[in-house]
């Protein structure tokens, strides 16, 4: 970490970039890590490709991040929040893997050590913690707008402390944060407390499209860009829906196949799909995940697949640690 805070440290322009289609982990860590270097009078690049779901734009300063970069900036280094591998910035990884130093600061066990210098600790709760120690260590002052991003990425990473990933610094950071001037009631208002009349029209399509498994360990959900279409929504409405199929009686994985917008495959034999998966525990789906180019954690991970949604519905069928 003391090389890692040099680096930056020294670093006169730099890039921020989190994954495409973001959770709340990977724009809460973006937000808080991008205000804490304009600190240190950095001049600084906050980057994400996907439209950000609605959900986190209450988010203080979330309209400084851009989805495109320049490609004369010249910048020193490029820190990558949350990816397990560099693809998962999506198109800009041709530019950032010109920056002459790449940063990676995860917590996903499938992390893939990309960068010249990394900040890695599966054990962590979220790339927010990690963001909170590294603020932290470099004896910047957490304002409360900093405070807020992290919080909210360490809230909904642990799916409100629900999840396996909680840990006794969530509760000890967050403790902290809500001193700094975090007021739960009001990210839990804007996270969890209001919907969309086309979101709830889309579960309801998404709830009759749930098949269970003859053994009823697996459970499927299917999201189509019809579906999108005909409800009125974006992808990121989808946010969460996966797991009413994970919450279902002896259901031990739950997978979200979801139609990509324009995702046509190069074999020209079907269509590009993200498929998210959930588990109760019992089953390891960052190992399953792996296997098709994915990552994620243990028990929450994902991969894209180019495939026909029969096929891709077969080959998950087929896993052999819900068989």
């Amino acid at each position: 970490m003391k090389q890692l805070i040099q680096q930056i440290k020294s670093s006169q322009c730099v890039l921020i970039a989190s994954h495409v289609n973001p959770d709340g982990d990977a724009i809460g860590s973006l937000l808080a890590f991008g205000l804490a270097l304009e600190t240190l009078d950095i001049k600084t690049t906050l980057y994400n490709e996907s439209d950000l779901p609605a959900v986190y734009r209450f988010l203080p300063r979330v309209n400084q991040i851009q989805n495109q970069i320049s490609r004369i900036h010249p910048y020193d280094a490029a820190i990558v929040l949350d990816c397990s591998n560099l693809d998962r910035v999506g198109t800009a990884i041709e530019l950032i893997s010109q920056i002459p130093m790449v940063i990676n600061i995860d917590h996903h066990v499938t992390n893939t050590g990309f960068g010249i210098r990394q900040l890695i600790d599966d054990g962590a709760c979220a790339t927010s913690e990690l963001v909170y120690r590294l603020i932290k260590a470099m004896q910047i002052p957490i304002s409360a707008d900093m405070a807020t991003s992290i919080y909210t990425g360490i809230v909904t990473d642990t799916g409100s402390f629900r999840f396996s990933n909680t840990n006794a610094a969530a509760f000890e950071i967050c403790n902290e944060l809500v001193r700094l001037g975090v007021d739960p009631y009001y990210i839990a208002r804007h996270l969890y407390g209001t919907y969309s009349l086309g979101r709830i029209k889309l579960l309801n399509q998404a709830l009759e499209s749930i098949e269970i498994s003859n053994n009823g360990r697996l459970s499927l959900m299917t999201l189509t860009q019809r579906m999108l279409a005909e409800t009125g929504t974006q992808p990121e409405d989808a946010d969460g829906l996966i797991h009413y199929a994970r919450r279902i009686e002896d259901v031990q994985l739950a997978a979200l196949i979801q139609e990509q917008a324009n995702g046509n495959s190069p074999s020209g034999k079907g269509k590009k799909y993200h498929v998210s998966m959930r588990s109760d525990g019992s089953i390891d789906v960052a190992n399953i995940a792996a296997k098709f180019g994915g990552g994620g954690h243990p028990s929450a991970a994902g991969f894209t697949i180019d495939a026909t949604l029969s096929s891709v519905k077969e080959t998950i069928k087929a896993i052999p640690e819900i068989n």
